[in-house]
């Protein structure tokens, strides 16, 4: 599928794959005070059932480094949908991409039967919790010191997925 976004860009989601792997790490790297790794990355790809990778690819212009601008790891378990992590490259943030990768992985998680999507993000992470209230997550929960670098608890959120996804 491709959606023009606000940036103004053709936006494709399709899976990534092992091969993607640099891209992501860079983009991994660039977001997080405590990055998913290489080999954690390549046990959800190669090693979990459940689990689910979407990339957010601009085509055409941009050099090959460039074209993947966020992606999403989700897993698919039974009756829930569990979204693990996020990134968007930095210079692409607030252009409607993190919400794009999401509703995706709502719809997917949607066809395969699930009832509820299920998040924790940190509690310092105001714009990501904005995000997902947009969408329609509500704060479920919090889990004390969850997060290490810096020490933070987690906020936990969910989406009943009945109620759809908000617009």
């Amino acid at each position: 599928m491709v959606t023009r976004i606000a940036s103004r860009l053709d936006v494709h989601v399709h899976p990534f794959h092992s091969r993607d792997l640099d891209d992501v790490l860079a983009i991994e790297q660039e977001s997080f005070s405590e990055p998913w790794t290489r080999g954690m990355f390549e046990a959800e790809l190669l090693g979990n059932p459940f689990a689910r990778f979407l990339g957010a690819f601009c085509h055409g212009e941009m050099p090959p480094a460039k074209r993947l601008l966020g992606y999403i790891c989700y897993w698919v378990v039974f009756d829930e949908l569990r979204l693990m992590n996020l990134a968007v490259r930095p210079d692409h943030r607030r252009q409607g991409i993190a919400s794009h990768l999401v509703r995706h992985a709502v719809e997917e998680g949607i066809a395969h039967g699930t009832t509820r999507a299920l998040l924790e993000v940190r509690a310092g992470n105001r714009l990501a919790q904005k995000l997902y209230q947009t969408l329609g997550f509500q704060q479920y929960g919090r889990r004390r010191a969850y997060y290490t670098n810096p020490n933070e608890d987690a906020i936990l959120m969910q989406l009943q997925l009945a109620e759809n996804l908000q617009p």
